[in-house]
């Protein structure tokens, strides 16, 4: 009985958080002993960032794909990254180098929102 609750509940966990870094790609700080992801992807799909917030280490490369129909961009509200218009699959990335949050929305579509902290 208890390997039967042991391994539900490793399902469970993978079903909700995936990998540890799954954590930090969920926008939870990684705990002790968990580095923050050192690459990640976003995507782009029903008119939002997934996921919204993302934990990655400096020097990390994120890559945002968009799977819309429809066209998107990226662009942080300080400027610091924009993307040109992101047609279906098309992909925008860009190495974090300095800790930070960096927020940043659509500006095809203002209300899509999404923030990239960096330690």
């Amino acid at each position: 009985m208890k390997r039967i609750v042991l391994i539900a509940s490793v399902l469970a966990v993978a079903v909700m958080g995936g990998a540890r870094v799954g954590s930090a790609q969920q926008g939870v700080a990684p705990t002790a002993g968990e580095a923050a992801a050192s690459s990640a992807e976003v995507k782009i799909g029903n008119f939002s960032f997934g996921p919204t917030s993302l934990v990655v280490a400096v020097g990390a490369t994120v890559t945002w794909t968009n799977g819309d129909d429809i066209p998107h961009t990226v662009v942080s509200n300080d400027k610091v990254f924009k993307s040109k218009v992101l047609d279906t699959d098309d992909k925008f990335s860009f190495t974090f180098a300095k800790a930070g949050t960096y927020p940043y929305f659509c500006s095809l579509h203002p209300k899509m929102t999404g923030q990239i902290v960096v330690q």
